[in-house]
């Protein structure tokens, strides 16, 4: 039999101990901002019906999401007529009827949908675990990632969206990340200015350009207008809002002089300026509020807020979260006039953009306070009596597996990071008493053996 070379698909991680450790405190901030804002966890199967899933997330979407293949007696079924016609979409979609989630937006529509007899409106969840995308590897992006999202749904209050930013702002603060950047839009803003240029019945392609601005700046967003036939008034009409200047009222203002008397945009300009000072007035701690009229992002379902989490100026990375307001999404599995709104938490960014800059406690790293040395059955017996009560008091401490030579063992120690030792052999048996070691001074001291767990226990 063949040695097989030890490695992983392209766009997943192993996570070491240490890796983990950061992961798990980051999952843990998460955790208890959501709950003290009043979400209640779910989780959802890690893969749905293809149908709940597919046509959901735009074509793009729909080629990045993961199918699963049939098995067994189903892969019979397969349609080889349309293989035979050249349908191969058609084809595939008869080899697969499951597919792994691509999100946790449209799950959670259907498990709202599903559950809507069970659930108390508005319904405050909170959601954290993986999908899959299968996109194309690079820094900060993968094809098995963690999501976390929280969504209010059955209110359409503004409220819940001040508490959307407050949340970010309460999690950064926790996790001492400052200069975070959370730039807002509104869909009726968009709506309006392609009423304004004349170009309602080419939105789509109007905001998939606009989204673009500050990755192929002004030019480039005009040339790809012209390459959608849009006509040369629109664009000049266009063009002052690609440079908009001023902070986020000077700019959300000349917005509003611009599109004066169409209705649509002036609600959303409305709703933009209440959003946008009831989260002000709580003096937020580690991010701010940019207006940015170019942000498109999720026009397949976001019909009011839109916005985008950009991390700190000078780390190089994308959009670490984003939401916004949907009024249509249950709709696609029956459940009508139910509107929610939704942020979403970039674990993976996230956490790259913390060990980037250094911010997690150094204290995660350590695990095992201390290690009882095994000279023997004698010791091993004593001091594994020790550990147990020790560790019913929270501490974590172990017991090294089997006798072995001192200096191998407090190797191990030092290799783990282990802050304290005991040193048990015959001789301190026969003297009643136990060496409790500081491995990161050096120093060690001799204590009698019966006072063993409450020293011990005074060092956690």
């Amino acid at each position: 039999m063949s040695t097989i070379k030890p490695s992983i698909s392209k766009g997943t991680r192993d996570f070491s101990p240490a890796v983990l450790s950061k992961r798990n405190y980051l999952k843990t901030q998460l955790i208890s901002a959501f709950e003290s804002y009043g979400f209640q966890p779910i989780e959802t199967p890690s893969f749905e019906r293809s149908e709940t899933l597919l046509g959901k997330y735009g074509e793009e979407g729909d080629r990045l999401i993961f199918k699963i293949l049939n098995s067994g007696d189903k892969v019979k079924k397969a349609d080889l007529e349309a293989f035979n016609n050249g349908e191969l979409g058609k084809f595939s979609d008869s080899l697969s009827q499951k597919a792994l989630r691509y999100d946790l937006t449209v799950p959670f529509a259907r498990y709202v949908s599903q559950y809507q007899n069970e659930i108390i409106f508005p319904f405050r969840r909170y959601q954290m675990q993986t999908v899959w995308r299968a996109d194309r590897p690079q820094h900060g992006r993968f094809q098995e990632f963690i999501q976390c999202d929280a969504d209010v749904v059955g209110d359409r209050s503004l409220w819940q969206e001040v508490e959307g930013v407050l949340l970010y702002d309460r999690v950064f603060s926790k996790l001492n990340l400052k200069g975070v950047q959370i730039h807002l839009n509104h869909r009726k803003i968009l709506a309006g200015i392609a009423q304004y240029i004349g170009a309602e019945s080419q939105l789509l392609n109007f905001t998939v350009a606009l989204d673009k601005l500050s990755k192929i700046g002004i030019e480039g967003v005009i040339n790809e207008l012209q390459s959608k036939g849009f006509p040369a008034i629109a664009i000049e009409r266009l063009q002052p809002f690609l440079s908009l200047k001023g902070d986020f009222e000077t700019q959300l203002s000349a917005v509003a002089k611009a599109l004066k008397g169409i209705k649509i945009a002036q609600e959303g300009i409305e709703e933009l300026k209440f959003i946008y000072s009831k989260s002000n007035r709580q003096s937020l701690k580690s991010l701010s509020l940019v207006f940015d009229v170019t942000l498109a992002r999720g026009l397949n379902y976001y019909t009011g807020l839109i916005l985008e989490v950009m991390p700190p100026k000078g780390i190089k990375m994308g959009a670490i979260g984003g939401g916004g307001r949907y009024d249509k999404l249950t709709d696609l599995f029956g459940l009508k006039n139910t509107s929610g709104f939704g942020i979403s938490f970039g674990f993976d960014r996230i956490f790259l953009v913390l060990e980037e800059l250094d911010l997690f406690p150094n204290s995660l790293n350590q695990n095992t306070q201390l290690m009882f040395l095994n000279f023997g059955d004698d010791s091993a017996s004593f001091c594994f009596d020790q550990l147990i009560k020790l560790r019913d008091q929270e501490f974590p401490c172990e017991l090294y597996p089997k006798p072995s030579k001192l200096k191998k063992q407090l190797n191990y120690a030092n290799q783990r990071s282990i802050p304290y030792v005991v040193i048990l052999g015959s001789e301190e048996i026969q003297k009643e008493v136990f060496v409790l070691k500081n491995m990161v001074s050096g120093s060690q001291e001799e204590h009698p053996i019966t006072h063993m767990f409450e020293l011990i226990k005074k060092l956690n």
